[in-house]
């Protein structure tokens, strides 16, 4: 008897706990939850800022470059401990983690979920949300569990585990967004959830680059990454040069070198599904093709971000022999990605889908800056590869004599030009602001 009053106490004391941080008006306040690096979450950072656009409060919750303590520990315990015991700590210390955070926080008349990873998290926001009035949005940006059927076989008991966690708490949300139509057909049919389809946009701020600030970008670059700087006799010459561009000293204009490299770029997180030996095999292909005389470029390879597997494919390129293909892995300050993004000639995208349902937001990005993509609609916005030896054809077809006018490269510019779609603030205020508007609990 005496641990059930206790725990009935312990229930009274936190349930006015949340009427105490729950007092006052809702209306105007969502909470948006990451359970993972906000910096690698941009979908989840744009609905923040539309939301504080059109004059709600905004609490972002989530992880801040590197994780907590607690969870780097939990880490170590994974790996050394039995492997079910030590998932099952985790996500108990995770759920008491999280529900802690958000107990801070003020009443909200929405939380804001992203789903992956929804263990322990969307069981734990849903509570949050019956105990205190609040509505549960779950945006879908993947399933978990087909992400964990990365590293293990889909009979495995932890990816069954999380399939069925999926399936049951998912439904228990009020409302749902999703990244595609595909993914929308996928709930209804499968999962009985009817979403709602947020596309990714690009923010205003991908756009392609005035060549002046391409220059002055380059330039700063050129101070800690060696293929941005001009080569041998040539980095003599008179007034500013870069691997690209050179600013003229008498009236201060910025042109193109006339055989300046081509620029490619490729975003990462650097994690399992993304397999950049597929790219660097590819730039092998390439090289050789240059030294064969095949009129080709030479080639600056950007690969951008941060990740687990980053140290692994460092080794890789340090290990690669390449004379007209150089590789540099930068981390870019929040201002430069979106600039050299308009700055590329060719992207290219290796992420590969676990469910097969979503568009990597990187690329979205991409197509807003007008750069043909590699991976993407086949012969309209780039061109879709199986792998490396298709990439490094591609390359070849799309790099032929540049940086001469004319080319598929520049058709499949112009038809991003030509095709340019709504902006995340347009869609966003016409798909999610009415469901927030329209759904908010009373005080």
């Amino acid at each position: 008897r005496a641990p059930a009053c206790a725990l009935a106490v312990c229930g009274l004391v936190f349930c006015g706990y949340l009427r105490w941080r729950g007092a006052g008006p809702a209306e105007h306040r969502v909470c948006v939850v990451v359970v993972g690096d906000i910096g690698r979450s941009p979908r989840m950072q744009y609905h923040a800022l539309s939301l504080s656009r059109h004059g709600y409060q905004v609490d972002l919750v989530g992880f801040l470059g590197c994780r907590y303590k607690l969870n780097v520990i939990l880490d170590v315990f994974v790996s050394v401990g039995p492997r079910v015991v030590s998932y099952v700590t985790k996500v108990i210390a995770q759920s008491v983690q999280i529900l802690v955070t958000l107990m801070e926080t003020r009443r909200p008349s929405h939380i804001l979920l992203q789903n992956p990873p929804g263990l322990p998290s969307m069981a734990v926001c849903w509570l949050l949300c019956l105990l205190r009035g609040s509505r549960l949005v779950v945006d879908w940006h993947n399933y978990g569990f087909t992400i964990l059927a990365l590293a293990h076989p889909h009979t495995h008991p932890l990816v069954r585990l999380a399939q069925w966690y999926e399936r049951a708490v998912g439904p228990l949300a009020a409302h749902h967004l999703c990244v595609s139509e595909a993914m929308k057909e996928d709930l209804r049919e499968n999962w009985g959830i009817r979403a709602t389809t947020l596309y990714d946009r690009p923010p205003a701020i991908f756009k392609e680059t005035p060549l002046e600030l391409r220059h002055q970008l380059f330039l700063r670059l050129a101070q800690t990454l060696p293929p941005f700087r001009t080569r041998g006799e040539e980095a003599g010459g008179a007034g500013e040069r870069t691997a690209f561009t050179l600013r003229d000293p008498v009236d201060q204009s910025v042109t193109w070198r006339p055989h300046r490299p081509a620029l490619l770029i490729s975003s990462t997180s650097w994690t399992e599904d993304e397999d950049f030996s597929v790219l660097l095999k590819a730039l092998e292909e390439y090289e050789r093709c240059v030294r064969e005389g095949r009129g080709l470029p030479a080639l600056v390879c950007v690969i951008t971000g941060k990740g687990p597997q980053k140290e692994y494919y460092r080794k890789l390129i340090d290990g690669l022999h390449l004379e007209h293909v150089q590789i540099c892995t930068p981390w870019l300050e929040a201002e430069d990605y979106p600039t050299l993004l308009g700055s590329a000639d060719l992207g290219v995208c290796l992420h590969r889908s676990s469910s097969g349902l979503d568009l990597p937001m990187k690329v979205v990005d991409m197509f807003g800056c007008c750069l043909p993509v590699c991976l993407v609609k086949h012969e309209e916005n780039g061109l879709v590869f199986r792998d490396s030896q298709e990439l490094a054809s591609q390359l070849q077809a799309l790099l032929s004599g540049f940086p001469r006018a004319g080319g598929r490269l520049e058709d499949f510019r112009r038809s991003l030009q030509t095709n340019r779609g709504k902006r995340w603030d347009d869609n966003w205020t016409q798909t999610v602001l009415p469901l927030i508007t329209m759904t908010t609990p009373s005080p």
